[in-house]
């Protein structure tokens, strides 16, 4: 099982002295129950930073506010950005291990593993509950009946190996069926001698159905099996004397035998086994799986990831819990290189998913050995080609960036522009934003967002003074490096009183705006403006980090205002104070939620006593009342 973590004193809170913990943290961590379940670590602004299983959530959850040994430098970063937690209680550890991997799914949390290539990947599937199933490619997998393989990585190869079986076998690709009363036309594949004519009626179910059969031992991996079975069948069709099908059945033998010529054989025993083989350099990783069927190497699939908190053992198990939950066949032994986390626990789950014993093995010497280091050469090559691929596309340096140097006339590439705006709906909240573009893409890393202190009313000059300075006064403070170009969001007194600040700090970097209007050009101390070709991708450029710094302070404003909409409607409620909205909104999400909340959902909240509890519920419910009055008088 895993180990708790024990983290420095010196980086985290005192739980016995209580220092510097923020209150929620304190009430939450004396309620933890001693049952299993799944724990979600949130950072400051309320975001799934952690996902986390325990089989007991209390000694769990608090060993990681507890001081002792250091653990490694990941698992510190993210304790220290720890400001809250929600935990979800399951039955027993095999419901918490599918639960954590789901939820790291949906929430892709900063420190878990993050497969990069987390997307729908394709399956080939076969629509058994279907009289005449189909053979087809899909990123759905259904519990449908249908027989479901992959999914692939490669989803060219995949298209060729569906065109392969339609090539080989005269599979159903229309959808029209024979009616007494309106025969049909017969659909082009049976008339070019590619499928056997169910749309005309002319297919046995048997004869298609043992076809179908062979289809599942070919993805299977059984190819020796299916050509055993493929002359059994010519046999009998001669014997028939339906010579047409035995035909058909030795052109799909010499096919398969073709295929079994290229295949390679590197095991005797014919178990289905995978190979995982995982290389890391930094933060970037890759895993490789080898995929053995009937004791031939039928493919590989890889993934890359993001390395989160936690050792190798942690990686490999969040893997096989993201790779085998979507998988549509399962091997009899899982090949790894390292201790998998809480392998018994993942040997469960394999198993009862896959309906047979699953085996995770780590083998030391002979040809699974050799295997597996094959596998691991396949992820360090994978991973050598991915980060050349992400060197070089650092390097690269689009077009519009040298267009926009000739246009603008400045002495330096703009490769780091950053771009400012303000967002002033209305008397309160006004905030500003700075984004970040490096090499004319957006570097979100770099982001900053304002809240104005020191303007009162609508004075956007001043509010842009204000954010200009604040920013670059902390530039020059931590000595980071300046922008090639700053952007203004606006016309010649937003730009005026950006460069203003800009002069009083020392700081001489080139600074243009961008008004909406016509989308016109000013420089500081120029009359006239400048008009660059709305062909020009220069302009696009400019055009692209203007709106995005729009964007991203118009959002922070609309967030600011729904904060306050919810605070003030819960602090109507008597009894409901800072602490107690924060319980709400971390049991239930939103205030929608608390309305529709019975009285005993809001009972099993944290630090909400029975009073209190009647105090929300009446609350809204009495809302609810009165607006339904109002509505009613209003259409009388």
């Amino acid at each position: 099982m895993q180990a708790d973590i024990i983290l420095p004193a010196f980086l985290l809170y005192d739980i016995e002295l209580g220092m510097d913990m923020p209150e929620l943290i304190k009430d939450k961590l004396t309620n933890l129950p001693e049952k299993p379940g799944v724990y979600m670590m949130k950072n400051r602004a309320g975001k799934v930073i952690y996902i986390g299983k325990a089989k007991v959530l209390k000694n769990r959850v608090r060993s990681y506010f507890q001081s002792g040994r250091i653990p490694d430098p990941k698992t510190e970063a993210l304790v220290s950005k720890i400001r809250d937690f929600e935990i979800l209680i399951t039955d027993n550890e095999i419901e918490a291990l599918i639960l954590e991997a789901n939820l790291v799914k949906e929430y892709r949390p900063r420190y878990n593993v993050d497969l990069k290539d987390d997307k729908r990947y394709p399956y080939i599937k076969i629509t058994l509950k279907e009289n005449f199933p189909k053979v087809l490619i899909t990123r759905v997998l259904e519990n449908d009946g249908s027989r479901y393989f992959g999914p692939y990585t490669d989803a060219g190869k995949m298209r060729s190996t569906v065109d392969f079986l339609h090539e080989i076998f005269p599979l159903r690709t229309c959808s029209q069926f024979p009616t007494e009363n309106s025969p049909n036309k017969p659909c082009l594949n049976y008339q070019i001698g590619k499928c056997i004519g169910v749309c005309v009626g002319k297919a046995s179910q048997v004869d298609y159905m043992l076809m179908i059969n062979n289809v599942i031992k070919f993805l299977s991996g059984r190819n020796r099996e299916l050509v055993d079975e493929l002359h059994q069948q010519m046999q009998k069709y001669s014997e028939d004397l339906n010579f047409e099908a035995a035909a058909r059945c030795r052109d799909q033998i010499e096919a398969m035998e073709k295929v079994i010529e290229r295949q390679k054989v590197v095991n005797t025993d014919r178990v289905d086994r995978d190979y995982l083989g995982c290389a890391e350099v930094a933060d970037d990783g890759c895993f490789s799986v080898l995929q053995v069927r009937d004791g031939i190497l039928l493919g590989r699939q890889h993934y890359y990831y993001k390395t989160g908190a936690g050792d190798r053992g942690e990686f490999l198990k969040n893997f096989l819990m993201n790779y085998y939950r979507d998988s549509a066949v399962y091997p009899r032994e899982i090949l790894v290189g390292d201790e998998v986390s809480e392998q018994e626990l993942v040997e469960e789950w394999l198993t009862e998913s896959a309906g047979h014993k699953v085996s995770i093995v780590l083998p030391q010497k002979g040809q699974k050995a050799s295997l597996l280091k094959l596998a691991e050469s396949n992820a360090s090559l994978l991973l050598d080609q991915l980060l050349a691929q992400k060197e070089k596309t650092k390097s690269n340096i689009p077009h519009s960036v040298y267009e926009l140097q000739k246009v603008l006339e400045l002495s330096r590439l703009p490769k780091m522009i950053s771009a400012f705006d303000i967002s002033n709906l209305g008397e309160n909240e006004a905030v500003g934003s700075m984004v970040f573009f490096k090499n004319g893409k957006p570097f979100k890393g770099n982001y900053r967002r304002f809240k104005i202190k020191n303007v009162e009313g609508q004075d956007d000059f001043a509010m842009m003074a204000e954010v200009v300075g604040r920013y670059f006064q902390r530039v020059k403070e931590k000595k980071e490096q300046c922008p090639d170009l700053v952007l203004i969001d606006g016309g010649k007194g937003q730009l005026s009183a950006a460069v203003s600040i800009l002069k009083s700090l020392h700081l001489e970097i080139p600074a243009v705006s961008l008004a909406k209007r016509i989308d016109e050009v000013f420089f500081p101390g120029r009359r006239e403006s400048l008009i660059i070709p709305k062909s020009s991708p220069s302009l696009r450029l400019l055009q692209r980090v203007r709106d995005e710094a729009h964007r991203f302070a118009v959002t922070y404003h609309r967030n600011l205002r729904g904060k306050r909409a919810i605070a003030s409607e819960l602090d109507k409620i008597p009894g409901v104070g800072a602490v107690r909205r924060a319980h709400l909104l971390a049991k239930f999400g939103s205030v929608n939620s608390i309305k529709k909340a019975s009285l005993t959902e809001l009972l099993t909240c944290p630090g909400i006593t029975k009073n209190i509890a009647d105090s929300v519920y009446r609350y809204f419910h009495e809302q609810e009342e009165i607006t339904s009055m109002e509505n009613n008088a209003n259409d009388s």
